[in-house]
């Protein structure tokens, strides 16, 4: 059973999540081919500062998390979380969100396609809301904007 991950004071971090490094590269550039509407050259910006953390199984990336600056310059911005099909529902997105929001000075916000319910309820359950809704934002729709204080 995975440790919790540290949110809201629970527990210990999830130990499979660690910052990325320069040999992750290759593999976080496969997984972003699972994102409905991924940004190459924001990752390669965020692998070049070196922003971005991972999940590892039998020491490989299995899933990436890319936090930037919020536009505001308070808080951070998810701009990029996928794992890889064969390691879905191990708690990896938790515990890669979980390591970002307990680093965060200030809000925590992401965007999310309105049909997909279960990052919808990942992100529900760790504590963002819904706070605004971007038109056409993504090829096939609209995209939610969820905040976490």
């Amino acid at each position: 059973m995975t440790r919790s991950t540290g949110v809201d004071g629970a527990n210990a971090p999830d130990p499979r999540v660690r910052a990325a490094r320069p040999a992750d590269a290759d593999r976080i550039r496969e997984l972003q081919r699972h994102l409905r509407q991924p940004n190459p050259d924001l990752l390669e910006y965020g692998l070049a500062v070196g922003s971005a953390f991972v999940s590892v199984a039998d020491g490989r990336a299995v899933g990436y998390l890319l936090p930037v600056d919020a536009p505001s310059r308070a808080g951070v911005h998810l701009a990029e979380l996928v794992v890889d099909p064969e390691h879905r529902r191990e708690g990896r997105a938790r515990g890669l969100l979980a390591a970002v929001i307990a680093d965060a000075d200030g809000p925590v916000t992401l965007q999310a396609h309105p049909d997909n319910d279960a990052a919808l309820a990942l992100y529900d359950g760790l504590g963002f809301e819904v706070v605004d809704r971007r038109p056409e934002a993504y090829a096939d729709g609209d995209a939610l904007v969820l905040r976490r204080e």
